[in-house]
C-alpha cells in the first residue's frame, strides 16, 4: 500500500513545487519592474499580472500532466517550448505588423516585407538588397540562416555509434545500443539557457536599484532597447559578454566579445552535458548496470569490461556532443538566425524527438497487428 502511495506523493510534491516557483517568479518579475514600475501600474494591475502569470504556470503544469498520462506524445514542457519558438519564427517571417523605422512604414515579417518592397520600390535591386540585409528588423537572410541551421541540426542527429549486444540467456537474441552524437539531446542548451536567464534576471534587478555599485556593474549594465518595446538589453559586464553579438558589424567592432561568447558557449554546453549524464542515470556506469540487469553482454568482451568499453564512447559523446550543440548555437547567432541559436536548437531537437517517438509508436502498432 505504501509503495502505491509514494508515486502519488512524489508527483503531488513536484506539482506543488512547480506552483510555488511560478508564484515566486511572478512576484519577483512584477516587483522588479519587468512590466513597469509598480507605482505606475497600480496595486490592482500588479496583482492581476501576478495572478495571470501564476494561472498560466498552472495551465502548463496541467497540460504537461495530461500528455504524461498517455493522452499525447512526449513531454508537455518540451512541446510548449518548441511551439513557442516555431510561433516566433513564423511571426517574424509573415508578421503583417507595420513599424516606422525612419524610412517609412515597413512590415515586420521578412517574407511580406520582401514582396512589399519589390512592389512599391522602383529600384528592384535596391529593394532586394534592403529586404535581404535590412537592420533591426527580420530580413530574408535571417530566414534563410534559420532554415540552414534547421537542416544542419537534423543532419547531425543521424551521427551515432552502434554497439552490438546480445542476451546471455536467449540464444540468438541480439540487439544494439546506439550512442548518438547528441547523447544528452537538448539538455545542455536548456541548462545553459536557464543559467543565462537567471543571471540576466538577477543582474537587471540589481542594476535597476544599485546601478552605481562596482560589483553590480561588473555583473551587467543595461539600457532600454530602441526596437524591443521597452525591454532592456545588456551593454556591459558579464551579462553583455555572454550575450550573442547582434550583428557582424558588432563582431568586427568588438572581437573579444565574440571570442568570449564562443568560449563560454562551448565550455558551458560541454560541462553541462558531462554533468547531466552523471545526474540523469545515463553514464557508462549506469548503462552497464542496466545492461547487466537485462542479461545483455557485448560480443567479444567480458562482462566485467562492459563499463570500461562504454567509457570509451559515452563521456566523449556527451562532451563532444555538447560542444557541437554550443557551436551550432553560436553559428546560428552569428548568422543572425531568427529566434536565437538557443531557441532553434531547442526547437529542432524537440521536434526530432517527437518524430522518433512517433516512429517507435508506429512500429510497435504495426508489430502488434502482425505487419
Amino acid at each position: 500500500m505504501f509503495a502505491k502511495i509514494v508515486p502519488y506523493c512524489k508527483n503531488g510534491a513536484q506539482k506543488l513545487l512547480g506552483i510555488i516557483i511560478a508564484i515566486g517568479e511572478a512576484v519577483a518579475y512584477v516587483l522588479s519592474g519587468m512590466y513597469g514600475s509598480v507605482n505606475q501600474l497600480g496595486v490592482g494591475n500588479a496583482i492581476l499580472i501576478i495572478v495571470q502569470l501564476c494561472f498560466a504556470g498552472i495551465i502548463v503544469i496541467c497540460l504537461d500532466e495530461l500528455l504524461q498520462k498517455g493522452y499525447g506524445l512526449g513531454s508537455g514542457i518540451s512541446l510548449f517550448i518548441a511551439t513557442n519558438i516555431c510561433e516566433n519564427i513564423i511571426w517574424k517571417a509573415f508578421s503583417p505588423t507595420t513599424i516606422n523605422s525612419g524610412r517609412g512604414a515597413e512590415f515586420e515579417g521578412a517574407v511580406i516585407a520582401l514582396f512589399h518592397l519589390l512592389i512599391t520600390r522602383n529600384d528592384k535591386v535596391r529593394a532586394l538588397r534592403e529586404a535581404f540585409y535590412r537592420q533591426n528588423l527580420p530580413n530574408v537572410t535571417n530566414l534563410l540562416a534559420t532554415v540552414l541551421i534547421f537542416l544542419i541540426v537534423i543532419y547531425f542527429q543521424g551521427f551515432r555509434v552502434v554497439l552490438p549486444v546480445r542476451s546471455k540467456n536467449a540464444r540468438g537474441q541480439q540487439g544494439s545500443y546506439p550512442i548518438k552524437l547528441f547523447y544528452t539531446s537538448n539538455m545542455p542548451i536548456i541548462l545553459q539557457s536557464a543559467l543565462v536567464s537567471n543571471l540576466y534576471f538577477i543582474s537587471q534587478l540589481m542594476y535597476r536599484r544599485y546601478s552605481g555599485n562596482f560589483f553590480v556593474n561588473l555583473l551587467g549594465k543595461w539600457k532600454e532597447s530602441e526596437y524591443s518595446g521597452g525591454q532592456y538589453v545588456p551593454v556591459g559586464g558579464i551579462a553583455y559578454y555572454i550575450t550573442a553579438p547582434s550583428s557582424l558589424a558588432d563582431m568586427a567592432a568588438n572581437p573579444f566579445h565574440a571570442l568570449f561568447y564562443l568560449v563560454f558557449m562551448l565550455s558551458a554546453c560541454a560541462l553541462f552535458s558531462k554533468t547531466w549524464i552523471e545526474v540523469s542515470g545515463s553514464s557508462a556506469r549506469d548503462v552497464a548496470k542496466q545492461l547487466k540487469e537485462q542479461q545483455m553482454v557485448m560480443p567479444g568482451h567480458r562482462e566485467a569490461n562492459l563499463q570500461k568499453e562504454l567509457n570509451r564512447y559515452i563521456p566523449t559523446a556527451a562532451a563532444f556532443g555538447g560542444m557541437c550543440i554550443g557551436a551550432l548555437t553560436v553559428l546560428a547567432d552569428f548568422m543572425g538566425a531568427i529566434g536565437s541559436g538557443t531557441g532553434i536548437l531547442l526547437a529542432v531537437t524537440i521536434i526530432y524527438q517527437y518524430f522518433e517517438t512517433f516512429e517507435k509508436e508506429r512500429a510497435s502498432e504495426l508489430g502488434f497487428f502482425g505487419f
